[in-house]
Parts: C-alpha cells; sequence; structure tokens
C-alpha cells in the first residue's frame, strides 16, 4: 500500500511526479494512486463502523433516559459534561505518550488496538442496563432508590467507562489520519469521512432510531460487534511511517525528569505562543455553538409534538443534504483554506440559530430548524475537520491537539451544567438552545476572525509556517514533520 522512502521524515514533500506516476508522501510513506485509494478504503471502513457508533450512542442515550425519567440536568451532565471531564484528564496524558511513543506498530495504532475493545464490551453493558439495574434494586431491596433509579445508575456506570475509551480513542484518531494521509488531499479525505459519517447517520436515524426505545439492547449489541470488527480490522490493514526520535523530556530549570517535567514541557509546548492559544479558543467555541441544540433537540422534538419517526426522517434529510456537499466542501476547504470556510460557517449559523430561537415553536419551523442546524454544522465540521492539520505544529500535533481537547473540554463541562438546570427552570423551554447557541457562535466568529489576521501574518494559505513552541520563534515546517528541537 505504501513504500518508505530514503528521503527523510521532516523534509520529504508532499506529492512527487516520477515517471508519469503521481507519488504523495507524508513523512517516511509513499503512496501511488493506487496505495492511497486502499488506503483511503481501510480508513474510511474504519471511519464507519466509529461514525455508526458515535451516531448511536448519545442519541440512544438521550431517549433511554428520557424513558426512565431522567431529568435535564442529568442528561446533560451524563451526554455532555461527564465526557468533558474525562477528556480534559485522559486526553492530553494520551496524546503527550503517542507523541512519544515508538513501536513495531507505529505510534498511534497501539492506543487505538487497547481501546477497542473495551469500547465494545462498555456497549454491551449499556445493552444490559435495564437488566443489570432491575436486579441492582431487586439486591438492594429496602434501601433501592427506586427501579429507575438503579436503572440510571446502570446506565452512568457504563456509560462512564464507555467515554473513557471512546476519548482515549479519539484522542489517537485525528493523530493518525495526521501521520498517515498526505497534506496536499487532506480536505478531501475528510469530505470523504464526513460523507461516511452522515451515511452512517442516515443508516441509524432512517431504519433504526424510531426502534431505539424499544429495541434497544439489540442495536447496542450490533455496534459493539460493528465497532469491535471495524476498528480493529483497519488498525491491522494501515501502516504507520517511521518516526524521528522524540524530544528529550527536561525541566526548563535544569534537566531533572519526571511527571512534573513532563507538565511543564507540555504546558510549554501547547501555551507558549498566544496564536495556538487563539486557536484552541475559536476552535472551542464553534464546537461549543453547536452543543446545546444537540444535547436536547431530541427532547425539543418531544415539546412541539413531533414523532421519533418524524424526527428521524428529518435528521435523514439533513444528512442526506450534507451528503451531497461533504465532498465539495472538502474540496473547496483544500483550495480556499478550511478557515475561510470555517468562517462563512460560523457566521451562516449565527443567523440560522437566531432564527430558530425566536420561530422555531411548532413542528413546521422546528423541521426547519432542525435541518437548517444539521446542515450548517455539517458544513463547519467538514470546513474545521482538516483545520487542526493545516495550522498545528506537525512534529507535536498529538499534543497540541489534546491542548485543544482541554479548552473544548472546560467549555462542555461548563455549559451543560449551566444549561441543564436552567432549562429545568423554564420548564423545558427549548427554544433557547438556538438562542445561546447563536450568541456563542458569534464569539466563535469573533475569535477565528482574529486567529485569521494572524494565520496571514504568518504567511497565509501559500507561504503559512506554523508557530514552533520556543515562544515567537518560528521554525521552518516542511510537508512533511516539523524538525525536532
Amino acid at each position: 500500500m505504501n513504500i518508505p522512502p530514503s528521503v527523510p521524515q521532516e523534509i520529504a514533500p508532499a506529492t512527487i511526479e516520477s515517471d508519469s506516476k503521481k507519488t504523495w508522501r507524508v513523512g517516511t510513506l509513499a503512496y501511488t494512486t493506487a496505495g492511497l485509494v486502499m488506503l483511503f478504503a481501510w480508513m474510511l471502513w474504519g471511519d464507519f463502523a466509529w461514525q455508526m457508533k458515535e451516531r448511536a450512542a448519545p442519541n440512544m442515550m438521550q431517549v433511554l433516559l428520557k424513558k426512565f425519567h431522567a431529568s435535564d440536568t442529568l442528561n446533560g451532565i451524563l451526554i455532555g459534561s461527564l465526557p468533558a471531564i474525562i477528556a480534559l484528564f485522559i486526553a492530553p496524558i494520551i496524546s503527550y505518550k503517542s507523541d512519544r511513543h515508538r513501536g513495531r506498530w507505529g505510534r498511534r495504532i497501539p492506543f487505538l488496538l487497547l481501546t477497542t475493545p473495551i469500547t465494545s464490551l462498555t456497549m454491551v453493558g449499556l445493552a444490559f442496563s435495564p437488566w443489570l439495574g432491575a436486579h441492582l434494586h431487586h439486591l438492594l431491596g429496602a434501601n433501592s432508590p427506586g427501579l429507575n433509579p438503579a436503572i440510571l445508575i446502570m446506565f452512568g456506570f457504563c456509560w462512564t467507562f464507555f467515554e473513557f475509551a471512546t476519548i482515549a480513542a479519539n484522542a489517537i484518531f485525528g493523530a493518525l489520519v495526521n501521520d498517515v494521509v498526505p497534506q496536499a488531499v487532506v480536505g478531501r479525505f475528510f469530505g470523504m469521512f464526513r460523507v461516511v459519517s452522515l451515511v452512517a447517520g442516515m443508516v441509524f436515524n432512517k431504519l433504526l432510531f424510531g426502534k431505539a426505545e424499544t429495541h434497544y439492547t439489540w442495536i447496542f449489541l450490533g455496534f459493539a460487534l460493528l465497532y469491535g470488527v471495524g476498528v480493529t480490522m483497519m488498525c491491522l490493514k494501515v501502516r504507520e511511517g517511521e518516526y524521528p526520535p522524540p524530544p528529550p523530556v527536561e525541566d526548563f530549570h535544569g534537566d531533572r525528569k519526571g511527571f512534573f517535567a513532563a507538565a511543564k514541557t507540555y504546558l510549554h509546548e501547547c501555551f507558549g505562543h498566544n496564536y495556538y492559544i487563539w486557536f484552541f479558543v475559536a476552535m472551542a467555541l464553534g464546537n461549543m455553538c453547536l452543543l446545546p441544540v444537540n444535547l436536547f433537540q431530541v427532547f425539543y422534538a418531544d415539546s412541539v409534538g413531533m414523532s421519533r419517526d418524524v424526527f428521524g426522517d428529518r435528521l435523514f434529510w439533513t444528512y442526506l443534504i450534507s451528503l451531497c456537499l461533504s465532498y465539495p466542501l472538502g474540496s473547496i476547504a483544500d483550495r480556499i483554506h478550511p478557515l475561510r470556510l470555517t468562517i462563512i460557517a460560523l457566521a451562516l449559523y449565527a443567523a440560522a440559530a437566531l432564527w430558530a430561537g425566536f420561530f422555531a415553536r411548532n413542528p413546521g419551523n422546528f423541521s426547519v430548524a432542525v435541518i437548517a442546524h444539521g446542515v450548517i454544522s455539517g458544513i463547519f465540521f467538514t470546513a474545521s475537520a482538516s483545520l487542526p492539520q493545516r495550522l498545528l505544529a506537525r512534529s507535536r500535533f498529538a499534543e497540541l491537539f489534546s491542548a485543544f481537547g482541554i479548552i473544548n473540554s472546560i467549555c462542555f463541562i461548563s455549559l451543560p451544567f449551566a444549561l441543564g438546570p436552567f432549562l429545568d427552570y423554564t420548564h423545558h423551554e427549548y427554544r433557547y438552545t438556538f438562542i445561546i447557541g447563536a450568541g456563542i457562535a458569534l464569539l466563535a466568529l469573533g475569535a477565528m476572525l482574529v486567529l485569521y489576521g494572524k494565520f496571514m501574518k504568518l504567511g497565509g494559505p501559500k507561504n503559512y509556517v506554523a508557530p514552533e513552541d520556543e515562544g515567537s520563534d518560528v521554525r521552518l515546517a516542511g510537508p512533511g514533520f516539523a524538525r525536532n528541537h
């Protein structure tokens, strides 16, 4: 599938024309057209299994939490804040270790192989949580908090371990893409990823979402099997290249090693340049502006009298429209730069969400609002998907991306803790989710414009050079990997 060249990793060109054959390079990996197609095929197969799990699990959890009478506050904490809290602590550690790991299977794939069976087993636990909760209720007897609370306890327990494994894998998956996919085609690659994600969403919402409340056991078991097989096959078929030795872990006041020295190195490398701080904040706000609606859209549909089947149908059309847009958007991102396309997407979302906040009070208007939310969210995700690969230093990509995850987690922890009680207090007036989302989108738009100004000073689309971690010192980052120091 790929051929390790003799070109040094940090200066390997992105593409080479030789003997009428085009070769794409990333680091020490080289792909012919056929090799690139095979890479895409295996990565997209793994992503399909991944996205079926991602599309199904949160929405099914919302349905089941509602079925067993969970409050908006508990829903917000389990679906929104809990994953963010876990990511705050797990993602930086996993990313830091992965960037510095060197082994037979590479620096990313071992972590993915380790987390895959854990994720599948926790989905099996979610499938049987009502049964386990009923047994817990019986076991506790007079000390039981009640049947529904006991079931919710089991859901919370299994969901927590599910998120541990999912977040650890999420921290690595994007870094694997960065290491094995040539930058010249990364926008189109993420466009195809978006296509796969939308197909997964269409399959789930058209065929399975309406049955989630009654057939959740078999759905969770099916996704556990699909995820375990699909991601494992991808890991066994995709090959990483060779990497330069990891940078040493040193204390800045000496050469002491250990946890605190590693922590200082991490903080200095990730937060020592205000350009990266603006990137972290802008991306986190962009993601957060979509969270209010995503957390409560199932409950919103119920509140306006929309059936689950109709709601699933609206999501299906959302995904179909986004499907048609995904690859063209990825291609546009490669041509005009994803930062510019992300700015356009945020402006569109702010306007659409503001309209929805005032007018989405009946099934007809809510249909328009949820389709607009989904389609513009898709534009944002497709546009911003390759943004980290285009802006972050490649030699430290995983740890820089995890630093963004820290800021993202802080935002995702804070918002559901505030939003859930607020919606309980307003007697579930879910239109406020759009208004709050519009306000956050405007903040994200402002941060993106500041980031864009700094991006242009660093060379813009044609001559961009990523800042390295010594304050304002900028080093050459070639199309392969940035130089180590």
